[in-house]
């Protein structure tokens, strides 16, 4: 059962990978023997956890500093990974920006009335087009393996639901300046899911599987009175720990799930199926 699980010796991408989900993605990686390199924007938080990793597991990971918005920088990244590596067995599109809901504002920015352009087209420059950029470049390269490799796509149960925006309600302010869930993020990850069905079909004959999870929200200091929300719309009463996607993530990039191409995984308490 080890060795059917095993990533060992398998060069594994992971874009924004020094985040609360990324180190997730990275550390698992590293803990089947595989060999995660960092993609994000911060070289030294490259630095620190590739260092932590290779020190704690005996793996050759590696961080670059890159912006996945940038397809000339992705190119060269990709230049110095296929020269160090040779090869990659994978890529997890994880990188994406997390438009926040204000706690007060005079004018509601996240509302759909007000949501600059600005903000619309970076969330998904990062989100949408830095996965397409990611995928066009480093999934090229996974399609030239004899064995073929895979791709995996970091969706939310916001693809999939729509956001119930009365979590972000703030007692005593007027409907207009009543805060919601911005538009990107659901627009972004519902994206991923289609972005996800693409690629399961585009490089199948060269054995790429593509597929989707949709984390939940993960519990990470938010207020209790959210939390309390929160938790009461999830059927398993609660939010996940930032460490139970690592099984899921495990699962999927591994050979034992050799014939899962296309889906997409829901992976959020059961808050979808309400």
């Amino acid at each position: 059962m080890e060795s059917f699980f095993s990533l060992k010796g398998k060069v594994i991408i992971i874009t924004g990978a020094t985040g609360l989900l990324g180190s997730q993605h990275a550390e698992v990686i590293a803990e089947a023997g595989g060999n995660p390199v960092l993609l994000d924007l911060d070289q030294k938080k490259c630095d620190d956890l590739a260092l932590n990793l290779r020190s704690k597991y005996q793996v050759d990971s590696v961080g670059y500093k890159v912006d996945i918005t940038n397809e000339d920088a992705i190119v060269e990244t990709l230049k110095v990974i296929k020269t160090r590596f040779n090869s990659i067995y994978a890529l997890i599109n994880n990188a994406a920006n997390n438009p926040k809901v204000e706690d007060s504002s005079e004018k509601a920015f996240s509302r759909l009335e007000n949501f600059p352009l600005s903000v619309w087209n970076a969330d998904l420059a990062v989100g949408l087009t830095g996965s397409y950029l990611c995928a066009k470049h480093f999934g090229n390269l996974i399609s030239q393996n004899e064995n073929g490799g895979t791709i995996l796509n970091i969706s939310s149960d916001l693809g999939i639901i729509a956001p119930d925006q009365r979590l972000y309600r703030k007692k005593g302010l007027p409907e207009e300046l009543q805060p919601v869930k911005p538009v990107t993020y659901s627009v972004v990850k519902a994206g991923l899911i289609g972005l996800t069905r693409y690629l399961a079909t585009y490089w199948a004959d060269k054995n790429v599987r593509c597929n989707a999870i949709c984390p939940g929200g993960v519990e990470n200091n938010q207020n209790e009175e959210f939390l309390n929300e929160v938790r009461s719309r999830i059927p398993l009463g609660r939010m996940a720990k930032k460490d139970e996607y690592k099984g899921l993530v495990l699962f999927l990039l591994s050979e034992s799930a050799s014939y899962i191409n296309g889906s997409i995984i829901s992976a959020d308490g059961g808050r979808s199926v309400w």
